[in-house]
């Protein structure tokens, strides 16, 4: 399998079309990975709320699944031109609905340690901004274009690709730590996608 170094979509969009190109003439449907998509994401949130280190580590591989299948319902809609605005707001709604579940999860699981109840809220807050993130930047994709709207990326990453080292994270017990990361980061990272969404809606 050969990532294409000309083509300007992130690796795993380049990977998860040459997977998914095989079911191009099948039954299945963009909508079914949106939805594996989203059930891998609530089975993430689930096990890292149990607080232990093996369901965490599953978790965080169920994550990573489901981060994956976000780039190949995309990739699969435009193989069979099934590109509709329902598919596009499912889409968006279990992006939010995933990372919440996420954060919360692991604020759940983190309130056996010294953070007690401050650790689900800060899964909250994390989560939260995280979802409001997808919201804005999915109003200024349709607004002024997608390519425009894109998030920060190189040589083939993009800014939320961070999340797939969460098997890294949870292997060596770093949930708390990451946790004090995206509680403070991505509220931070909100607001400059805010100042963009503020100018465009006025």
């Amino acid at each position: 399998m050969l990532i294409d170094q000309s083509d300007d979509r992130p690796w795993d969009a380049q990977i998860a079309y040459q997977l998914i190109y095989p079911l191009r003439n099948t039954f299945i449907t963009p909508n079914h990975l949106t939805s594996l998509r989203l059930l891998f994401g609530v089975f993430a949130g689930i096990f890292f709320a149990i607080g232990e280190y093996k369901y965490s580590n599953i978790g965080a591989f169920c994550f990573v699944i489901s981060n994956f299948l976000d780039h190949a319902d995309g990739e699969l809609a435009r193989l069979k031109n099934e590109i509709s605005p329902n598919g596009h707001v499912y889409d968006l709604i279990s992006d939010a609905l995933v990372n919440i579940f996420l954060f919360i999860g692991i604020g759940i699981g983190l309130m056996q340690t010294n953070l007690g109840v401050y650790a689900c809220m800060m899964g909250i807050i994390a989560g939260l901004s995280v979802a409001g993130i997808f919201y804005m930047r999915n109003y200024i994709e349709m607004n002024i274009g997608k390519k425009n709207a894109r998030q920060p990326h190189k040589i083939g990453f993009e800014a939320e690709d961070i999340l797939y080292l969460l098997p890294v994270i949870s292997c060596f017990r770093l949930e708390y730590y990451f946790m004090f990361a995206a509680a403070l980061g991505a509220p931070i990272f909100s607001f400059y996608v805010i100042k963009d969404y503020i100018k465009l809606k006025n």
